[in-house]
């Protein structure tokens, strides 16, 4: 457990600066492509968040979730790619191929959907190759071009203001 809060320490340390250095990129192109990361730890709405989405005018084909979950038990079996911290590394780094497969993909726009900065969907987020990232106030400002002040309960809110200003920088 204490080794566990030591790794997450540092991780996070390690992220904070490479952030420092970092730079985000406009885009001026349009939203077809969605990717999500979710945090599963208590929030559990991930069907209707989708199903919202696709109220929105998304096609379920261009949506990608990448789940995390602060524990996975030994025989779960999920549909859709799960991280944890397990799969956080010293050198802060995520190993898993579903991750880099995530991570590595040009998403038109990349949902953040955390309020909580937890090191592994932080480092997801900054390692994203999204050209246009939506996050909450409450995450390190660094990381998303676009925040909305709401919590992580509130998902219909949330997609609500997003749509909204979606539409107000022409992206949909």
């Amino acid at each position: 457990m204490f080794l566990i809060k030591i790794k997450n320490f540092w991780t996070k340390k390690i992220v904070k600066k490479r952030l420092n250095n970092s730079t985000l990129l406009n885009s001026e192109s349009s939203v077809v492509n969605v990717g999500i990361i979710l945090d599963e730890t208590y929030f559990f709405e991930r069907e209707k968040f989708v199903e919202e989405l696709l109220n929105n005018g998304i096609n379920r084909g261009n949506i990608q979730l990448l789940v995390f979950k602060d524990k996975l038990k030994k025989n779960e079996s999920f549909k859709y790619p799960v991280f944890s911290y397990k799969n956080l590394s010293w050198t802060s780094s995520v190993s898993g191929e579903a991750y880099k497969c995530f991570v590595a993909q040009n998403f038109d726009m990349l949902i953040s959907y955390y309020d909580v900065e937890k090191t592994p969907l932080l480092l997801a987020t900054y390692e994203s190759k999204a050209k246009f990232k939506v996050g909450f106030t409450s995450v390190d400002k660094r990381l998303n071009h676009f925040m909305i002040h709401s919590n992580a309960e509130n998902y219909a809110v949330f997609l609500e203001e997003l749509f909204k200003y979606l539409k107000i920088l022409n992206k949909i």
